[in-house]
């Protein structure tokens, strides 16, 4: 029994022929994208997808002087924008990438976020102990 006896069916569904089709990924990374550039038309959008593997590549491209708006406060902004597309994606039975690029000027800006990110990363420091120098004492933390 239903408690709404005006809507006989529901708008919306999720069986059928609307998991089969692929979401618009590209309107919808420029939807996400655009309040936080100040020149919106400079951003380029690619999307690539693999009915096979259920599988979509997104790549986007933006002018590296709003790269951190787009990013936000530790990476805030682009974390929901991955979140956003990826709930998409999982309503769609895809999984999704988004590889985001810099401006076109050739530099650090044009690499892969990840690859910047490893790059940053300070090599781990030793523990072994140099030359002659005596080691040094461990200094615990007092407890109360």
């Amino acid at each position: 029994m239903s408690l709404n006896r005006s809507v006989q069916n529901p708008h919306h569904s999720l069986t059928g022929n609307s998991l089969t089709a692929s979401p618009n990924y590209v309107g919808l990374v420029k939807f996400l994208m655009q309040p936080f550039l100040e020149a919106p038309e400079s951003l380029s959008v690619d999307c690539e997808i693999s009915p096979t593997l259920k599988r979509a590549w997104v790549r986007i491209a933006f002018e590296s002087a709003d790269k951190g708006k787009v990013f936000g406060r530790g990476g805030r902004n682009i974390q929901a924008i991955r979140t956003v597309i990826s709930a998409a994606a999982e309503l769609a039975g895809q999984s999704v990438y988004l590889d985001i690029y810099g401006s076109t000027t050739p530099g650090r800006e044009g690499m892969f976020v990840e690859e910047d990110q490893q790059e940053r990363t300070p090599p781990p420091i030793s523990r072994e102990r140099s030359g002659n120098a005596p080691p040094r004492p461990v200094v615990k933390p007092r407890t109360r």
